[in-house]
């Protein structure tokens, strides 16, 4: 694999993961669930655009999602105390509960994936995975956080 090749084959693995993961753990919550309470994990407090905007999808139907998310008791909605007509988000104690189950039920999911790995194998994943987490700056902080 050639080194432009890299980052996209990462990219489409990640994806398959989590796809192989949710259909063999039989996990019914959409994605997009998963994807909101992570961006909220790092961010909390953020508006509703800037949110549709990080987890990519419109504003609209981030308000549905956000409704099913409160009624589940995953997030809160309380008014902007920049703005009182805006609106902001926040995980709940129960979304970060549910969200660290959803990854250990995933890891537990996709352990027999990887069993064959050796020590060489999982040295290069740990790194793989620092590299990563060292080069993602996440827009959302740039992202209309006071639109």
């Amino acid at each position: 694999m050639n080194r432009d090749e890299i980052i996209p084959s990462i990219v489409i693995s990640a994806h398959a993961l989590a796809r192989i993961a949710a259909k063999a753990a039989q996990n019914e919550a959409p994605a997009a669930q998963w994807r909101v309470l992570s961006i909220l994990e790092h961010e909390s407090g953020l508006r509703v655009g800037t949110l549709a905007q990080a987890a990519r999808t419109t504003q609209p139907g981030m308000t549905r999602l956000l409704g099913d998310l409160e009624r589940s008791e995953l997030i809160s909605r309380s008014a902007d105390p920049t703005d009182s007509r805006a609106t902001v988000v926040g995980i709940t104690d129960v979304g970060l509960t549910a969200l660290c189950e959803w990854r250990e039920e995933f890891r537990i999911t996709l352990a027999p994936h990887f069993a064959d790995l050796d020590d060489a194998d999982w040295s290069a994943l740990t790194r793989t995975a620092e590299i990563l987490a060292a080069h993602i700056i996440d827009p959302i902080s740039d992202a209309g956080a006071h639109e």
